[in-house]
C-alpha cells in the first residue's frame, strides 16, 4: 500500500501524461529526420538549357526532363545571362549552356544555396551529356564561402535563432513563480522577447560575420534583421501555444521547429532534394523561410525573400495576437467569476 501511495505521487496522471507526450515527440523526431534525410535525391530541380538553336534547346529539355526520376524540371532560357540572372534570383538552380561548336558545354550552379545540390546537378548534367560525347565544365555563379562548409552556416544560423525563440518564452512560461498570463503580463513578455530577439539577432549576425567566424558574407544588418523576425516569430508563437494549453505548449512549439522544421528547412540538404512532404511544408515553418533568407541575402544579393519574410511575419503576428486575445479572454472570465451577483 505505501510502494502504491508513493507510485502514486511519484508518476501523477498529469506525469504520466507528459511522459507519453514526451515519448511521441521522441518518436516523431526519429520518423521526421530520418524520413526527410535518409535518401536525398534530386527531384523535378528547376533548371535551365541555354542554345544558340532553338532546336537543340528543345532537344536537351526533352532529354534532360526524359532522365528516370526525373531529377530537374528543365526549360528553356533565351542565353547565358540570362540564366545566370535567374538563378541570382533563385528562379533555377542551375543551367546547362550547350556549344554546339565544340564538346563542352558549360554546367552553371549555384553552391551557395547548397553545395549538396551543386554536386548532383554536376553528377546529372555529366552523365547526360556523356550519353552524347561530351563533357562539362561548371562554372559556379554564386560560391559559397570557403568557411562555409557545404553551405550549412546559414540553416545553423537560423536554428539557434529558433532554439534562442522557444527557450526564451518556454523559460518565462514555467520559471519559478510565473502565473497565467494576464494582458499586462502577456504583454511585458511579449517585449521582453522583442528585445532578446534584437539581441539575439545582433548577437548570431556578429558570431558568423568577418568580425569573428567569418563563416558567412552578406549584409550585417540585413541578417541581424532576419535574427530579430526568426526569434520573434518562434518566441511569440511558443507563448502563444503555452497560453491556449498550458506547459503542453512548450512540447507542440518543439514539434512545430524542431521535428517538423529543422529536416524540411532545407539545410543539410536543399528542397528539391527532401522527400514531397517535407519540400511541401518546409517553406512556411520559421526554419525552411529562415534558411532561405539567410542564403539568398549571404549569395544571392538578397533577392526572392518576401515570401520567407511574410511568412516569418505572420508568425509573429498570429503569436502576438492568439497570446494577448487569450489573455484578455482569461481575464475577463475571471473578473465576471469574482464580480459580486
Amino acid at each position: 500500500m505505501k510502494f502504491a501511495d508513493e507510485f502514486n505521487n511519484a508518476v501523477t496522471p498529469r506525469a504520466a501524461l507528459l511522459v507519453i507526450g514526451v515519448l511521441a515527440l521522441q518518436l516523431l523526431f526519429i520518423a521526421s529526420y530520418v524520413g526527410a534525410l535518409h535518401n536525398p535525391k534530386p527531384k523535378d530541380v528547376p533548371f535551365g538549357v541555354v542554345a544558340p538553336v532553338p532546336a537543340l534547346a528543345q532537344q536537351t529539355t526533352q532529354q534532360l526532363n526524359g532522365l528516370p526520376s526525373s531529377p530537374v524540371d528543365a526549360r528553356t532560357v533565351a542565353d547565358e545571362r540570362t540564366a545566370r540572372q535567374q538563378i541570382l534570383n533563385r528562379d533555377i538552380d542551375g543551367a546547362l549552356v550547350v556549344d554546339p561548336r565544340g564538346t563542352t558545354d558549360t554546367l552553371l550552379v549555384a553552391s551557395g544555396g547548397g553545395t549538396v545540390l551543386a554536386t548532383a546537378l554536376e553528377t546529372i548534367a555529366t552523365e547526360a551529356d556523356g550519353v552524347q560525347k561530351r563533357t562539362v565544365r561548371t562554372v559556379d555563379v554564386a560560391p559559397a564561402s570557403s568557411q562555409d562548409f557545404d553551405g550549412l552556416s546559414s540553416f545553423y544560423l537560423v536554428v539557434g535563432w529558433c532554439v534562442g525563440g522557444y527557450l526564451c518564452a518556454s523559460i518565462m512560461s514555467i520559471s519559478a513563480g510565473s502565473k497565467p498570463a494576464s494582458p499586462q503580463r502577456a504583454a511585458i513578455r511579449l517585449g521582453t522577447m522583442a528585445l532578446v530577439s534584437i539581441a539575439g539577432g545582433l548577437g548570431g549576425a556578429l558570431i558568423i560575420g568577418d568580425s569573428i567566424l567569418g563563416a558567412l558574407p552578406g549584409s550585417f544588418w540585413a541578417l541581424t534583421g532576419l535574427g530579430a523576425l526568426v526569434t520573434f516569430a518562434v518566441g511569440a508563437i511558443t507563448l502563444a501555444l503555452e497560453e491556449l494549453t498550458g506547459v503542453v505548449g512548450i512540447g507542440l512549439a518543439v514539434l512545430l521547429i524542431v521535428v517538423a522544421g529543422n529536416p524540411s528547412a532545407g539545410g543539410a540538404f536543399p528542397l528539391p532534394m527532401l522527400p514531397p512532404f517535407w519540400q511541401a511544408i518546409g517553406p512556411w515553418l520559421p526554419p525552411g523561410a529562415g534558411t532561405w533568407v539567410a542564403r539568398s541575402i549571404a549569395y544571392f544579393k538578397g533577392n526572392d525573400v518576401t515570401q520567407s519574410l511574410l511568412v516569418l511575419s505572420a508568425w509573429a503576428v498570429v503569436g502576438v495576437a492568439v497570446t494577448l486575445l487569450v489573455s484578455s479572454l482569461r481575464e475577463k472570465k475571471r473578473n465576471a467569476a469574482e464580480a459580486p451577483l
